[in-house]
């Protein structure tokens, strides 16, 4: 059962546990009616608003897998503390600095005290260890103005899955008080650098949104280039110098075993996932000339060339409803952003400002398009569809290949420092205004952000 799933079963539930534990206290809580939901506090995006996470309580104290349950409600508090600041929307305060909070105060808090922070929201909430080993998460949202509860969930997890109960727990709220899509319990693909910069050794490797998770998928003896998880995170897309050759790879997660996607003696590079999983988007370099090709994701059956114009046809990506692709090609002159139909007709160019354009792709909202411009130095914008609305986010000497969060509202991408060719991972939200490095054990490139786990 999926963690969402969970949440649902759960409801009910934490009412019962807060509930029991707070009677033995002596001071039981009222129990909110479900069908009387405070109204939504609209948020204006724009503005950071304040929001206090203190450590969550553990009821009964007991040791786990994962460590000790008091540990891990400070733990779970400050995931969710750092989810929620890293989005740009919010100023967090704690777990640290923060008094620690009793059973009771789950569902009954102390808005004088909080109002006297001053704090605009408030999360609290417990972690309990059950018969079966797996631990109860609960999760309260608190307008702290106006006292009282506007959101209420649990997730029963194995303790090892305890930070994706903080994610999921920091999504609701992410989601409860801006009307955004979540994002935060998801995973990201990337290429991890290391070496010199004249002999990088460039392994695939994968984490969690907020870099926890690590883990490299391959030993670098090959190159591997611009991953992509498929839309059911089994498996990854990339590219890899196997044979010394460009090919294009899928690696099943599970299986620990990889496939090759294309047979042909010809380069193939950029694959793409079609949003169903069923297809794969790829370039294919014949003769000197480069043109954009899908093929079914097993592999199985000739692939379908879509573009057939001189020069060089790079593939970007599927819109979401697969219905149409963006592309880039320098077929007028100069790399340029085009967008066609999903079987290649209607092919026409989107982008006109100074400079090139390269590595477009599509938002999972299906609103805008971001992509790499070349002008002097490498930044990452954003446009739509029909190519208005032009905005670039980033100022550096190079950011490039910009990737969506599931909830398209931020951009990871990476960036190259000058002189020394080091590569970081960095992400930015739709003003531009906030900005952030992403942690990675060593240096990182070709991000690619997965859809929310389910």
């Amino acid at each position: 059962m999926s963690l969402f799933a969970r949440n649902r079963k759960l409801a009910s539930f934490l009412l019962f546990i807060l509930g029991t534990q707070a009677a033995i206290a002596q001071t039981p809580p009222p129990a909110a009616p479900a069908s009387d939901e405070p109204e939504l506090v609209e948020f204006d995006t724009s503005k950071t608003r304040s929001i206090a996470v203190p450590a969550l309580v553990a009821p009964a104290p007991a040791d786990t897998a994962a460590g000790n349950s008091v540990a891990l409600g400070r733990q779970i508090a400050e995931v969710i503390s750092s989810d929620l600041r890293a989005s740009g929307v919010f100023e967090t305060q704690g777990p640290n600095g923060l008094r620690a909070i009793t059973l009771p105060e789950v569902a009954t808090p102390q808005f004088d005290y909080w109002k006297s922070r001053p704090v605009e929201q408030l999360v609290q909430g417990f972690v309990r260890v059950g018969g079966d080993g797996n631990l109860t998460v609960g999760c309260y949202l608190y307008d702290v103005g106006f006292g009282n509860e506007t959101t209420r969930l649990g997730f029963n997890v194995p303790p090892r899955e305890w930070r994706r109960a903080a994610h999921k727990c920091a999504d609701a709220i992410y989601s409860r008080l801006t009307g955004e899509l979540p994002f935060f319990d998801s995973r990201i693909a990337y290429i991890a650098e290391s070496g010199p910069k004249n002999k990088r050794i460039k392994r695939l490797a994968i984490m969690d949104s907020d870099g926890a998770n690590h883990r490299f998928i391959t030993n670098g003896q090959s190159t591997a280039l611009t991953p992509r998880f498929s839309p059911n995170y089994k498996s990854i897309l990339y590219l890899s110098y196997v044979d010394g050759n460009p090919r294009i790879y899928v690696y099943d997660i599970d299986a620990g075993r990889q496939r090759l996607i294309t047979q042909s003696t010809s380069p193939t590079f950029a694959p793409r996932w079609s949003p169903d999983g069923q297809t794969i988007l790829y370039s294919m370099a014949v003769s000197g000339n480069t043109d954009v090709y899908k093929i079914a994701a097993t592999g199985n059956g000739a692939p379908v060339k879509l573009t057939s114009s001189p020069g060089i046809d790079v593939g970007g990506s599927f819109s979401p409803d697969g219905r149409q692709i963006v592309f880039e090609s320098d077929r007028s002159g100069s790399q340029q952003v085009y967008v066609m139909n999903a079987d290649g007709s209607n092919q026409r160019r989107i982008s006109f400002g100074s400079g090139r354009y390269a590595t477009p792709e599509w938002s999972p909202r299906a609103d805008l398009i971001a992509f790499t411009r070349i002008a002097g130095n490498f930044r990452v914008g954003t446009m739509r569809p029909d190519g208005s609305g032009e905005r670039l986010l980033t100022d550096s000497w190079q950011d490039e290949a910009p990737t969506w969060a599931p909830n398209g509202r931020v951009i990871q991408f990476f960036r190259t420092a000058k002189g020394s060719g080091k590569t970081s991972i960095w992400q930015v939200d739709l003003t531009g205004s906030k900005e952030r490095q992403l942690p990675t054990p060593v240096d990182g490139s070709d991000p690619a952000w997965g859809p929310v786990l389910p």
